[in-house]
Parts: structure tokens; C-alpha cells; sequence
């Protein structure tokens, strides 16, 4: 008895909190139902208007738009024409309204991620018990599996787009508060000194002095929420998200490998579109700074 207990973990020391946070969960859903339900109301009214609004573009000005945003955030003509033709051949896949579906998840997540993740970035770098607190929290929330932010929001929101943006939003905020912060803290201190001595008041000297000194970090932290919620988009088709992700999902669970590859490869080229605009406007916005 006694070498099994050295052996083995005593079953006297092991509990299970797992209920008990479920408990909780469903506990506070049913408290705060009618707040849960105006988010949702808003999350779609934004959802199917930017879906629709995508949806009236026809297809060949979007790629002829993507062509435009290549060339000018590249200079080169040749990384427009890539872009278009990377969207040419997702619609040549029969994937179009689907990628439209998963770029207005996108969108919506992540101007959520970014409203929320700038001011707590300002707010993490202002304050270092702030600070203290959120490091840690930041590190677990990016440690984390991905799946699991699927579980409780399926529980507040239930399945479909909704849920698919809030774990999207919580996945993807992490990078724009901690390079935020990041950037902040890091600005020159005679920089923010010379305000100061300018009689700069603490807004004036954090929109006209810290903030377009740390732009440049700034912007990698939206480059980053971005991938990570391209990334992370595709994982809520397990909770009804429809999508690339949906479909990859479809063909997964009746393994058909080339019905899963294409939309795989639409998402890698929605995520190498979306990455390199948004480099390439940072650098031109930054090469435009100095």
C-alpha cells in the first residue's frame, strides 16, 4: 500500500474543479442574459453587414481592388498582380462566398481585439501594478490551447459566429495590449522629457509624443492580432463558424483530403494577403514618418 502510494498520485489529493467552473459559467450566463444577448445582437448586426457589404462587391473589382493594395503598399506591380491572382484562384476553387464568411469574422474580431487591446495596452504601460497583474494573465492567455476558448463561449453565446468571435477576440488580443505596452514603455525618455518640458499635458504627451514614437510596435501588434485570429477563425468551425474552416472540417470528418487541401490553401493565401498589406502599409507609413 505504501510503494503505491510513492508510486501513484494519492486519490485522496486529487479534486475536480471542473464542475464547479462549469457550474459557474452557466451561473453567470443566466445572470447576465440580457447583456450576453445585446452583444450577440451587435456581433451580427456587424457580422451580416460587413458580410453583405463584401457580398456587393463583384468579384472582379475586389481582386482589381486587392491588385491596387498590392501595388501600392509594394511599389511593385508584380505582388499586386500575386495578391489578385492568389483571390482569382480561391474563387476558381468555388470558395468564394466562403472566404468572404471567414474575412468578415475577421474583420469583426478584429476590430474588437484592437478597441479593446489598444486602451489596456496604454493602461498596462501607465501602471505597473497593472503591469504586474497582466503579465502573467497575458502569458497563460497565449499559453493556453486554442480550443479552449471555443468551451466557454459556446456556453454564453451558443454555437454559430457569435461565439466564433468572442474566443477569436480573447485569442487574438493578447499581441496588440503586450506590444502596445511594449512600445509605450520603450520610447525615448528624452523624447518624453522634452514634452514634458513643453508643458505637455499626460493625453497630450501619450497621442503627440509616445504614441508616434512607438508606432512602428504598435503596428506589429495589429499585424499579429490579425494572424492570430486568421489562425484561430479556422478552429471555431467547431462551433458552427461557417467558413474555410467549416469546410475543412466537412471533409475532415469524411476524410477527403482534396475537398480539406483547398480551402487549406485559401487560407494560407488569405493569411499571406492579409500579412503583407499590413507590413507594407506600416513601412510605407513609417518610411512616410521619416
Amino acid at each position: 500500500m505504501m510503494s503505491g502510494w510513492i508510486l501513484s498520485f494519492p486519490d485522496q489529493l486529487i479534486f475536480h474543479p471542473g464542475g464547479s467552473i462549469d457550474d459557474a459559467i452557466r451561473q453567470f450566463s443566466r445572470n447576465h442574459r440580457a447583456s450576453l444577448n445585446a452583444i450577440k445582437s451587435v456581433t451580427v448586426w456587424m457580422l451580416n453587414g460587413i458580410e453583405a457589404f463584401l457580398g456587393m462587391i463583384p468579384w472582379w473589382a475586389l481582386i482589381l481592388l486587392l491588385v491596387w493594395a498590392g501595388y501600392k503598399t509594394s511599389r511593385k506591380w508584380k505582388v499586386g498582380v500575386l495578391y489578385g491572382a492568389m483571390f482569382f484562384l480561391i474563387g476558381s476553387f468555388g470558395l468564394w462566398a466562403l472566404m468572404l464568411q471567414t474575412l468578415s469574422i475577421i474583420i469583426v474580431s478584429v476590430t474588437f481585439a484592437l478597441a479593446l487591446g489598444f486602451p489596456m495596452g496604454v493602461l498596462v504601460a501607465m501602471n505597473r501594478k497593472v503591469d504586474t497583474v497582466m503579465q502573467p494573465v497575458m502569458d497563460f492567455m497565449q499559453t493556453i490551447p486554442s480550443f479552449v476558448y471555443l468551451i466557454p463561449a459556446a456556453m454564453l453565446f451558443s454555437v454559430g459566429k457569435t461565439p466564433a468571435v468572442m474566443a477569436t477576440l480573447i485569442y487574438s488580443v493578447v499581441p496588440m495590449i503586450r506590444l502596445t505596452s511594449h512600445g509605450l514603455q520603450h520610447v525615448d525618455k528624452e523624447v518624453v522629457e522634452a514634452g514634458l518640458a513643453f508643458g505637455s499635458t499626460r493625453l497630450q504627451l501619450l497621442f503627440n509624443v509616445q504614441v508616434p514614437q512607438a508606432l512602428p510596435t504598435i503596428m506589429t501588434g495589429v499585424n499579429q492580432t490579425i494572424m492570430m485570429a486568421m489562425g484561430m477563425v479556422v478552429t471555431c468551425a467547431l462551433i458552427g463558424a461557417n467558413g474555410l474552416g467549416m469546410e475543412i472540417l466537412v471533409a475532415t470528418n469524411r476524410t477527403e483530403m482534396g475537398r480539406a487541401l483547398l480551402p487549406g490553401i485559401s487560407i494560407v493565401f488569405v493569411a499571406i494577403i492579409l500579412d503583407r498589406l499590413t507590413q507594407g502599409s506600416f513601412k510605407k507609413n513609417e518610411d512616410g514618418v521619416r
